[in-house]
């Protein structure tokens, strides 16, 4: 993942210049771009937009649920070990390049309030993506490989659901802590993931009353 941390954090330094100095970039402030280069722009943030709203849709709220009820609790601990770095680098790289593109077509200095806020949604969903990227989930995945360890020291882990571990865990103070310290990351994971997703839908509210159907 070296190489798509370094293009995130390229798109990430673009987006922010365009933000904050839109001129350096040929954004005019009387909002008169060349419509070749407008409508790029739109289309690159509109599939952008779109690529990590509906990724965020799927992983949160459809796969990842679907996957937890048919796959053995490790196998389905790794694979999202696997799946998940991927998923916030995409939707990371999704939302820079989704700001970047809103940056240059409402510089900051002539944007409506409404303008203002929306990207301020889209910079947070890039930001919780971000945290998720680089903090939570490698914590997360560290914890999980430790409680795996632990798990299969009980002959435990191959079932689907939480029964098992629940069970041995009242008898098992290791894993009955580790489950606690797990679940404190993972819980922080997944709120900066739901945070992401609002944000994300806010923005889908604001490009649905642009659209006239």
């Amino acid at each position: 993942m070296g190489w798509m941390s370094r293009f995130l954090a390229a798109v990430t330094f673009l987006a922010i210049g365009v933000i904050f100095s839109p001129e350096t970039f040929g954004s005019k402030l009387e909002d008169q771009h060349p419509p070749k280069i407008s409508t790029l722009l739109k289309l690159a943030h509109l599939l952008c937009f779109s690529t990590a709203w509906g990724a965020a849709l799927w992983v949160t709220f459809i796969g990842g649920i679907i996957m937890f009820k048919n796959l053995p609790r490790h196998q389905f601990g790794n694979l999202q070990s696997k799946m998940f770095p991927a998923y916030f680098s995409m939707v990371g790289v999704c939302c820079a390049v989704a700001v970047a593109a809103f940056g240059y077509l409402h510089p900051w200095k002539a944007s409506t309030a409404a303008e203002k806020y929306q990207l301020g949604f889209l910079m947070a969903a890039f930001a919780f993506n971000l945290s998720n990227l680089v903090v939570f989930t490698p914590m997360t995945i560290k914890m999980m490989k430790q409680r795996h360890k632990i798990e299969k020291e009980a002959n435990i882990g191959e079932e689907t659901g939480w029964t098992k571990n629940q069970e041995v865990a009242k008898k098992n103070p290791k894993l009955a802590a580790m489950n606690k310290k797990f679940g404190m990351i993972h819980g922080l994971s997944s709120l900066a993931n739901i945070m992401s997703f609002c944000s994300l839908a806010m923005h889908s509210w604001y490009l649905a009353g642009k659209i006239d159907l």
